[in-house]
């Protein structure tokens, strides 16, 4: 660990130019927040709890220059290899890194070799004197078809804890957020944050990093409407034929979501407050 900083750098809100940028998949590609001009195309725009952090940040920097490099579908493999290194070019204040989920959930992965791929790309990005912020994997023990991943996702967030102590990053304890365990906070897809759920994620974030904003992520959720038995049989048939038959076709033949993909912000961008109402 010879020259990698340890310890938080300093506060983010003191700088007049900011610089940030996002790394990982679709997590933090933003999907499924479409922003309005784009909302129900497949590649279309999407917001996510990173745009909505750059744009808290926004509001207190005076000039915050924001890139996102996630690609939907990424393995971890694939963003050491594309993204990592372009971060670095970067050279930026403030980078946040969520990968492994896709490894994690495939059949016969062994986090312990994931961890040590993502332990590379921490060392690599913390020598750049950034601050990096790195996420735990979600409880999955609401989410009947996901529920016997709880263990290995596990165990894939304690060793990104290691590895965060070990370098010095902010860790954003994903697993302990309840808020999450509700159905709203998440697509139809039920693997994909809903708008709401990123609007909270971001939130969280923000505490994170001692980003003042407006809002709390644990607020507690309404109460939700009734659904009968029929309704709710019909919702998993159309989430199995929709969702679930199609992923397990990409994972047999080797494909991605995201494929044909391009970040959607590619470069350090100017990044605005967002508007009121937004």
């Amino acid at each position: 660990m010879s020259g990698v900083p340890t310890g938080f750098p300093g506060d983010l809100m003191s700088k007049e130019i900011l610089s940030y940028v996002a790394l990982g998949d679709s997590f933090t590609e933003g999907m499924s927040d479409p922003y309005p001009d784009s909302r129900g195309a497949p590649h279309g725009r999407y917001r996510g709890w990173a745009d909505r952090v750059a744009e808290h940040l926004a509001e207190h920097v005076p000039e915050v220059r924001y890139a996102n490099l996630a690609i939907r579908g990424r393995l971890i493999g694939r963003i050491r290899e594309e993204q990592v290194p372009r971060a670095v070019e970067m050279k930026p204040d403030l980078i946040t890194l969520c990968a492994g989920g896709n490894d994690i959930i495939r059949p016969g992965s062994d986090p312990d070799q994931v961890v040590e791929i993502f332990e590379s790309m921490v060392a690599e990005l913390r020598a750049t004197g950034a601050r990096v912020v790195v996420f735990t994997g979600f409880d999955t023990h609401w989410q009947p078809v996901m529920r016997h991943l709880r263990g290995k996702i596990a165990t894939y967030n304690m060793h990104m804890r290691a590895v965060a102590d070990k370098y010095g990053c902010d860790v954003v304890d994903v697993w302990s957020m309840r808020a999450l365990d509700d159905n709203r906070a998440w697509n139809w897809d039920r693997l994909h944050l809903s708008s709401e759920g990123h609007r909270r994620l971001a939130l969280r974030v923000c505490e994170v990093l001692d980003v003042p904003v407006e809002g709390d992520w644990n607020e507690p959720w309404p109460p939700p409407e009734p659904r009968d038995w029929r309704t709710a049989r019909q919702e998993d048939l159309h989430w199995a034929r929709e969702f679930l038959v199609p992923w397990i076709h990409r994972r047999l033949t080797g494909r991605s979501s995201g494929d044909g993909v391009s970040a959607k912000r590619p470069s350090l961008q100017r990044c605005e407050p967002a508007r009121h109402g937004d």
